[in-house]
């Protein structure tokens, strides 16, 4: 099944940003998952502010991956990302299941 992953990670450091996608990729790829792609988005004011850790974040840093990992994989990997204190927001979003819904689907997210 083809998911998708935005995360917002607290701004600051684009070494967080990387560190956080590198962990995700990393355990889709050891439950035999494929990332598809990863795209940086930047920073960007969130549409409300949004507390994590007793701080209350205005602006966030948003990337998004795309992978094919089956629905335990993706489990693994919402159970990892609730734990990380840098990550602000994350939602992962079933893209599609059959190949007819996902096959004109790119690896990288296009932002506008």
């Amino acid at each position: 099944m083809l998911y998708e992953m935005i995360g917002v990670v607290r701004p600051g450091r684009l070494s967080e940003v990387k560190e956080i996608a590198k962990t995700a990729g990393k355990i889709i790829l050891d439950k035999q998952g494929v990332v598809r792609g990863i795209t940086n988005w930047g920073t960007f004011l969130l549409p409300k502010p949004a507390k994590k850790l007793q701080s209350t974040h205005h602006t966030g840093h948003h990337f998004i991956m795309r992978f094919d990992a089956s629905p335990r994989t993706q489990h693994a990997l919402r159970r990892t990302m609730s734990l990380d204190p840098r990550l602000i927001r994350y939602s992962v979003v079933k893209m599609g299941e059959k190949f007819e819904d996902i096959k004109g689907v790119e690896g990288q997210a296009k932002f506008r």
